[in-house]
């Protein structure tokens, strides 16, 4: 029960599974010894086994679309639409796609794959540039959303945040898109706004380090303009 003092949370969990049952899927998957939909089923037990162990050690507040088959830097790109054109012209499934721009295909490398922060984890670099078309796609993170509550758990969205979003990417100059990603994260916004959404998580681990002025005025820009929001969530 949430009290005077502040409510319990975690900002993320493992998602892998006790038994790296995720890895294991992942890498059927691959091989083509099983299909999305099993891979799929093994997402879906996975996530439910978190929220449910989430709940039972009595958190007020319960983080979802923190679940990913591959990196969460790569489910924010699709959640932007910020998915290079030499991957979508390949003409993929969206699930074949996501991990085409995880892996390479004959036809076209990978993603860069660098090192998050000063830690072991690595990330796949979004590609930004002018001729990027961002887009809200909230679907995974919908339906997350309402996984955990058809199991009786009210859940709160994360999202790494458009800042560190553009920070992390690759391009020449980070913060040239900014007014158009954030407009497309108050797209994602209203979406989970109509879905019954009471809050969201953003997270912004660029700034826990030392930032130029330009740096800290972008993200000033970016909550200004989400702040600013009719129709969204309590960030």
């Amino acid at each position: 029960m949430s009290t005077a003092f502040g409510q319990s949370t975690v900002l993320g969990y493992p998602r892998i599974g006790a038994n790296r049952e995720l890895k294991k899927a992942v890498e059927a998957y691959w091989a083509g010894t099983i299909d999305a939909t099993a891979l799929e089923r093994t997402g879906a037990t996975l996530r439910a086994e978190v929220w449910r162990t989430l709940r039972n050690a009595r958190l007020d507040a319960i983080p979802s679309n923190t679940f990913s088959y591959y990196d969460h830097m790569l489910d924010t790109a699709v959640a932007v639409g910020a998915i290079p054109h030499r991957f979508a012209r390949l003409g993929l499934s969206e699930l074949d796609t996501y991990f085409a721009m995880a892996r390479g295909v004959d036809a076209e490398p990978a993603l860069e794959l660098t090192k998050w922060f000063a830690t072991n984890y690595h990330y796949l670099v979004p590609e930004i540039g002018p001729d990027t078309v961002f887009a809200p796609n909230p679907a995974k993170a919908l339906r997350e959303y309402g996984e955990a509550r058809d199991l009786g758990v009210t859940t709160r969205p994360v999202l790494v945040g458009p800042a560190t979003f553009l920070l992390l990417a690759k391009g020449d100059d980070p913060f040239a898109r900014l007014d158009d990603l954030v407009d497309t994260y108050v797209g994602i916004l209203a979406s989970l706004a109509e879905a019954g959404v009471a809050w969201v998580q953003l997270d912004e681990p660029g700034y826990v380090a030392d930032r130029s002025p330009a740096e800290i005025d972008a993200l000033r820009r970016a909550y200004t303009r989400l702040g600013e929001a009719t129709h969204r969530p309590r960030i």
